[in-house]
């Protein structure tokens, strides 16, 4: 049993922020906001939606990407953070699991995901 003040308190954060759908597999684009003194920009993060795990304001993202001389990079995001400007769907993913964790041992054209097709 919930505190109703937490829940009323986690219902707003829910309500101001718009999230796409989408789902491990998927490549998505995150901007995040980072600030540099009195300066505030927004970078890019683009990659593989890994895992989605949590419910409710703590829900949480893992995005995996190929760097610098293919070296993986993985970001845990959280959905609902203020650091967090935007969410872009790049592209669907056709899996057939909830975490790809997989991902992390293989290379090259063995790591890509094939596309999801719609009807």
């Amino acid at each position: 049993m919930r505190n109703r003040y937490i829940e009323s308190f986690e219902q707003k954060q829910l309500d101001n922020k718009t999230i796409p759908e989408f789902r491990a597999g998927d490549t998505v684009r995150v901007g995040v906001k980072i600030k540099e003194g009195d300066k505030e920009r927004v970078q890019n993060f683009e990659g593989v939606c890994i895992a989605l795990r949590g419910q409710g304001t703590g829900r949480t993202m893992t995005i995996r990407k190929i760097g610098a001389n293919s070296i993986g990079v993985e970001r845990i995001f959280p959905i609902y953070s203020d650091s967090i400007d935007s969410i872009t769907v790049v592209r669907r993913g056709r899996v057939r699991r909830a975490k790809l964790f997989y991902l992390r041992a293989l290379k090259g054209k063995k790591a890509r995901i094939k596309e999801l097709r719609r009807k």
